[in-house]
């Protein structure tokens, strides 16, 4: 008697716990889905079955999705080509093929099989998930020594949560290693890592994982190191190229200033006399020579003097002249005096002057002239000064 009553209720313990399960189902958009739904109702005794299999999703009304109903299968239209029965659905087997996942075929499945007033419930939770597209992997900083580099990684697309992972790739690939000691991994953002106080030991191939409870994917970047021989290389090569900018500008500003000076003398130069006019040039004549000419002249024009008056005077009237005149006008210069040494002096041409108009002297006394007192007398010429 107890053993058939501890029978009866696992039986119905059973029957309960098939009519209330629930399964969850993850799957990848794209792939094939089937949601599963096993019965005891067999079409059998002229009884007929019903199956219906209907989707409810949040915030949205229950609707039915595929049936069968009076020996006829029924389909949604939105779900037409999509939507078939997996198994033998007369015989126990009602299961749902869902081909060619999508993102919007997430949500509750029931699955409700009648017959002659009997129920069967069954349900399926599938959530279609998104494979993490390739990360793409960058890098940001200066590869120098000593500086610092940050890492990032990023997948486009895929479902959420999407879990990264930073890794170090060791021997081209064969075997994967940990990351420097120094290298700093953001909690809230672990897609980026920073690679602080750069080493020779922090070059190598870095490996980013994006994954999430479909798949998974990768991406690889290069750490190489890049030497620097010092802050003051670089301070020198940052003022010399500095200081060759400037030199550079100041010749073009020098070059630009020659020409504009150029071009201003050249329109100047007209109104200028560009040459000196050349001086006259002068003549070496030796001083006895000039007083020798003007006493020659003098004594010229005295004779003619001389020899006019003494046509004009007896001879015996003519008075003779002192010694003194006598020396002066052989000799040409007074007596008692040395005579002085032959030497040359520069004559300068003087601008020719207006010829003199002739003007009388008063007529000498008939002593030193030795003409009579009344008798007009020409006046000399002037000597030339100038040859």
């Amino acid at each position: 008697m107890c053993f058939f009553f501890c029978l009866c209720f696992c039986t119905v313990l059973l029957s309960l716990l098939s009519a209330k399960a629930q399964t969850e189902m993850k799957r990848v958009v794209g792939d094939n889905a089937t949601l599963p739904c096993h019965h005891q109702f067999w079409q059998s005794n002229g009884q007929t079955l019903d199956i219906e299999w209907l989707l409810q999703k949040p915030n949205v009304k229950q609707r039915v999705i595929i049936t069968f109903f009076n020996n006829e299968v029924y389909t949604n239209d939105n779900h037409a080509s999509r939507l078939s029965f997996a198994g033998d659905y007369l015989n126990g087997d009602a299961s749902l093929l869902i081909s060619d996942l999508q993102l919007s075929d997430s949500g509750q499945y029931h699955c409700k099989v009648k017959t002659g007033g009997k129920y069967h419930w069954s349900g399926v939770t599938l959530i279609v998930l998104v494979k993490p597209s390739k990360p793409r992997c960058w890098m940001e900083g200066r590869l120098l020594e000593g500086s610092d580099v940050k890492l990032s990684c990023k997948s486009s697309d895929g479902s959420d949560p999407i879990r990264y992972k930073w890794e170090r790739v060791l021997e081209k690939g064969k075997s994967v290693g940990k990351l420097p000691t120094l290298a700093l991994i953001d909690l809230k953002n672990p897609e980026v890592v920073t690679l602080r106080n750069l080493t020779q030991d922090s070059s190598g191939l870095y490996r980013c994982s994006a994954s999430n409870d479909v798949g998974e994917e990768n991406c690889i970047i290069e750490v190489t190191m890049q030497y620097v021989r010092g802050m003051g290389v670089v301070a020198g090569a940052v003022v010399g190229v500095s200081f060759g900018v400037l030199l550079l500008i100041l010749i073009i500003w020098l070059v630009f200033r020659k020409k504009e000076k150029k071009k201003y003398e050249e329109e100047e130069t007209p109104n200028e006399i560009r040459e000196d006019a050349e001086a006259p040039k002068a003549k070496l004549v030796k001083p006895n020579s000039l007083s020798s000419s003007r006493s020659g002249s003098s004594r010229s024009g005295a004779s003619s003097t001389q020899s006019m008056v003494h046509n004009s005077v007896p001879r015996a009237q003519r008075p003779r002249p002192p010694p003194a005149v006598t020396a002066l006008k052989e000799n040409g210069q007074p007596h008692g005096f040395p005579q002085s040494p032959p030497a040359y002096t520069q004559v300068v041409p003087k601008t020719p002057e207006p010829p003199n108009t002739p003007k009388f002297r008063p007529p000498l006394p008939p002593v030193v002239l030795g003409i009579q007192p009344g008798v007009m007398v020409p006046a000399q010429s002037k000597a030339f000064q100038t040859v």
